[in-house]
C-alpha cells in the first residue's frame, strides 16, 4: 500500500533537499478518519500534482493521445485514473480494473473512489516534510501544489548572473525548474548561446554595466533577483547566504520609477481570508520575536534615555545602495538625513542607527560620531533593531526596510524617498508618490503581499523551499547557515577597513 502513496507523494529532487519521510506504512486497517477520498481526488486533480510533476511534460504521440500503456506502475495508473485519462494496462496487475473505463464516469469514479481509499487512505501515515509530524495528506497536496507553481516559474529559466558562489547552494532551490540552474560568470560568450527568448535571472548590482546593458537590450526576458525580506541570521556583506529571495520579471521593488510586482499585488491584486489571517499572526509572532531581516533580537523594548521626551529612530543606510540610489530621492546620504530630521523634529530626542553592512566595515555610508552628533542625540550601532523601535515613537527612514519592520510594530513612519512600503495609506511620505500607487491598504494586506505572497524562503534544515513560517521558526530556534570560515575571514576584513575611521572620528 505504502508503496503506491509514495510515489503519488513524491518530493521533488530540489537541488541539496533531505527532506522528512512524508508517507510512512502504518496499521494496514488504520485509516485516516478526517479525509475522504472523493476530498482527496479533488486536491489532486485541483492542485494538478501526483507522481513527478516536475519533471519536462512529454510530447510523443502516445502522451498527446492520453493513452499510456502501463505494466508495473501502479503509481502512475492511478494517477491517470485520478486525472481521468484513459487508461491502458498490458497485463493483470492489481489496477487493471482501471483499464478501459470511460473516464469520468459514475461508475469509473466509483472504482477510483475505491482505490483511493485502499491504497492512499488506508494502512499509510502522513509526515509534514519540514518537521517530520504527523500531518494530513491535504495539507501535503498544498504544500506539493506550492512547490509545482514554483517549479513552472522557473522551467524557462536558461541562466543565472552575478550570484557570488557563497550564495548559489542556498538560491539553486528557489530557481529550479526541474533541471539544474546555470549559474555563469558574466561574460559575453555566455550570452551569444542562450536562446534569444529565454528567461535569465541576474543580480544586477553584481554584474558588469556593459554586460547588463546588453541583458536589458536584448530579447531575454530578465528575471531581477534580490535578497527577500527574513534574510538571514547574520549579514550578507559578511557572505552569509540568504535564505529568501525575490524574482521579479517586472522590475525591482525598491525602484518606484518602473512597475514591479510587489507594487501590481498591492495596488491591483486581492488578498484572501487565509493570507490575511496568515499575516495577522506572522507579523504579530516576527514583532513578539524581535525577528528582523538579519536575524533575531530582543523585542522587548529599552529603556528611553529621555524619558517622556519625543524619541525618533533615524535609520542609516548604504549610501552606494541600488534601494538608495532608484527610491531615495533628493535624499542619498545619511547625513542628510539626520539633517533633514533634524529640521523637522527640532525637540525630539533622535537616535541614529548605523546601517550594519556600514558599521561592519563593507559599504559606503559611514558618519564619523564627532559629525552624527551634531544632529543626533545619541548612536545606537549594536541594539537589536526590534528593540530600539519598540522604544520610540516614531522611525524616520529613506527607503530602509525597518520602516516596514515599524509598521508591523504599530509605530508612526516618515519616508523621505520612496521605499516600496510607502504610498498605501500607512506612512508619512515626503517623496513623490507613483501615480500607480492608487489605494489604501491596510497593514495586515501590506504584510500578506511583502512577506508572504512575493518572496521565496528556503528552510535551512531540509534545503526546501518552504513559507515564511517555516524560515522563522528556524531563525528563532537558533538554525543558523553560513561557511564560518568565510564569514569570519569577512567580518576581519571589515574590521580593518573601518578601525581608522572609528580613531579618527573619535578625535
Amino acid at each position: 500500500m505504502t508503496a503506491v502513496a509514495q510515489a503519488i507523494f513524491e518530493v521533488p529532487p530540489f537541488p541539496g533537499a533531505t527532506p522528512h519521510d512524508i508517507v510512512r506504512a502504518a496499521t494496514a486497517t488504520r485509516r485516516n478518519p478526517s479525509v475522504t477520498p472523493a476530498q482527496l481526488i479533488e486536491a489532486i486533480r485541483q492542485s494538478s500534482v501526483g507522481g513527478r510533476f516536475w519533471e519536462t511534460p512529454r510530447t510523443d504521440a502516445a502522451e498527446s493521445t492520453d493513452i499510456i500503456a502501463r505494466h508495473a506502475d501502479d503509481a502512475n495508473v492511478l494517477l491517470d485514473a485520478i486525472f481521468r485519462k484513459p487508461v491502458l494496462v498490458e497485463g493483470s496487475g492489481r489496477f487493471a480494473a482501471l483499464s478501459g473505463l470511460i473516464p469520468g464516469s459514475p461508475e469509473t469514479e466509483q472504482l477510483v473512489e475505491a482505490f483511493v481509499a485502499q491504497h492512499l487512505l488506508t494502512g499509510v501515515d502522513y509526515h509534514d516534510p519540514f518537521t517530520g509530524e504527523l500531518s494530513d495528506p491535504l495539507r501535503l497536496i498544498r504544500i506539493l501544489a506550492q512547490w509545482r507553481t514554483l517549479i513552472i516559474s522557473n522551467r524557462s529559466i536558461e541562466a543565472a548572473f552575478g550570484f557570488a558562489n557563497w550564495k548559489q547552494d542556498t538560491v539553486d532551490p528557489l530557481l529550479w525548474g526541474g533541471t539544474p540552474v546555470s549559474f555563469l560568470p558574466a561574460r559575453d560568450e555566455h550570452l551569444d548561446n542562450l536562446p534569444k527568448d529565454a528567461s535569465v535571472a541576474v543580480w544586477k548590482a553584481r554584474v558588469p554595466p556593459a554586460f547588463l546593458e546588453r541583458l536589458e537590450n536584448g530579447s531575454w526576458r530578465l528575471l531581477e533577483v534580490e535578497d527577500g525580506f527574513i534574510r538571514s541570521a547574520g549579514l550578507g556583506a559578511d557572505c552569509v547566504p540568504p535564505l529568501s529571495i525575490v524574482v521579479d520579471d517586472l522590475g525591482v521593488h525598491y525602484d518606484p520609477s518602473h512597475p514591479n510586482r510587489l507594487e501590481e499585488q498591492l495596488a491591483q491584486g486581492s488578498f484572501s481570508a487565509d493570507d490575511l489571517a496568515r499575516a495577522k499572526a506572522l507579523r504579530a509572532w516576527l514583532v513578539r520575536e524581535g525577528v528582523s531581516k538579519y536575524g533575531v533580537g530582543e523585542g522587548a523594548a529599552l529603556p528611553r534615555p529621555a524619558g517622556d521626551r519625543r524619541h525618533i529612530l533615524v535609520i542609516g543606510q548604504v549610501e552606494d545602495d541600488r534601494s538608495v540610489q532608484f527610491g531615495g530621492g533628493s535624499v542619498q546620504s545619511n547625513l542628510e538625513l539626520l539633517r533633514r530630521v533634524r529640521a523637522l523634529e527640532p525637540d525630539a530626542y533622535l537616535i541614529y542607527r548605523p546601517h550594519p553592512d556600514v558599521e561592519a566595515g563593507h559599504r559606503r555610508g559611514a558618519i564619523s560620531p564627532r559629525v552624527a552628533l551634531e544632529f543626533a542625540d545619541a548612536i545606537e550601532p549594536a541594539s537589536p533593531i526590534s528593540a530600539l523601535i519598540a522604544m520610540v515613537d516614531a522611525v524616520h527612514v529613506m527607503t530602509s526596510l525597518a520602516g516596514f519592520e515599524a509598521l508591523m510594530h504599530g509605530k508612526a513612519v516618515t519616508t523621505h524617498g520612496m521605499p516600496f512600503f510607502a504610498g498605501w495609506g500607512l506612512t508619512r511620505d515626503l517623496g513623490d508618490v507613483p501615480i500607480r500607487r492608487n489605494r489604501t491598504r491596510s497593514l495586515d494586506e501590506l504584510t500578506a503581499a511583502i512577506l508572504l505572497l512575493y518572496p521565496r524562503y528556503l528552510d535551512p534544515v531540509t534545503n526546501l523551499p518552504c513559507t515564511a513560517e517555516i524560515l522563522t521558526m528556524r531563525l528563532i530556534s537558533g538554525v543558523r547557515r553560513e561557511n564560518g570560515a568565510v564569514v569570519n575571514l569577512r567580518r576581519f576584513w571589515g574590521w580593518l577597513k573601518r578601525a581608522p575611521t572609528q580613531i579618527l572620528g573619535k578625535r
